[in-house]
């Protein structure tokens, strides 16, 4: 069973363009985020899926000069663009992932890809109820169930959050993960120059020692320096 990541990205964002190539060390932190899904032990494959837009050219050269796969499709119509990624990269399994989470955890990766091999679900995810850190969001489905989503999503909601119909119908065997401690307070995606500041913060003071650094890690930072948590606290998650 071939298992293929596809994390859709945009230099375009309302509240802070060009977050996924901004720096942290001189590294944009799309790469940070490619190098720790590079030690998943399930991902076979990760393939980029952006759009036409001319400003996404530098994503696309990004790609290029690190030998990342890649794909572009429509800026606007985000399933069809990533649908057609997986149509022409995607194993049987696909993964998705967002570019604006750096600090992905390839152990969780893992075990949610894991949870769906060893079950017969159609989609997988630890976002629907949340549980985890936003910014460690992950979803697996098969490539069959996602052909279905494809042609039958038609509402403006579903063709821009690509799998919102998984749990907006019942049409599909679905599987919600949760983590044994509820640390959905803690925001580590890249949405605005807030998070961007905490998430810096957070690369500069554990990627030196440990470049692999995970959730555990992570929390333990924070208790040392609970400030910092108050950095992006108040910022809200856009809704679906």
């Amino acid at each position: 069973m071939t298992v293929t990541a596809i994390i859709q990205a945009r230099m375009g964002s309302t509240r802070l363009p060009g977050k996924i190539l901004k720096e942290v060390n001189d590294k944009p932190l799309l790469a940070y985020q490619l190098e720790r899904l590079a030690h998943s032990k399930c991902i076979d494959k990760i393939v980029i899926a952006t759009t036409v837009n001319q400003k996404d050219d530098v994503i696309v050269e990004f790609c290029e000069n690190n030998d990342v796969e890649y794909y572009r499709g429509s800026e606007n119509d985000v399933l069809s663009r990533y649908y057609e990624a997986a149509e022409q990269f995607g194993g049987e399994t696909i993964v998705r992932l967002t570019s604006d989470c750096p600090l992905i955890d390839p152990e969780i990766v893992d075990q949610a890809i894991q949870h769906f091999i060893d079950n017969d679900f159609d989609y997988v995810s630890n976002a629907i109820e949340p549980t985890y850190p936003r910014g460690l969001d992950v979803e697996v489905f098969t490539k069959e169930s996602f052909k279905k989503v494809y042609e039958e999503a038609t509402l403006p909601r579903d063709r821009e959050h690509v799998t919102a119909y998984y749990y907006t119908t019942k049409d599909f065997e679905i599987s919600s993960i949760k983590n044994n401690i509820d640390y959905s307070k803690h925001r580590w995606t890249v949405d605005t120059m807030e998070d961007f500041h905490l998430i810096k913060l957070i690369i500069e003071n554990l990627y030196i020692n440990n470049p692999l650094f995970t959730l555990e890690d992570i929390i333990e930072l924070l208790r040392k320096h609970p400030e910092w948590c108050e950095i992006n606290s108040h910022i809200e998650q856009k809704k679906i």
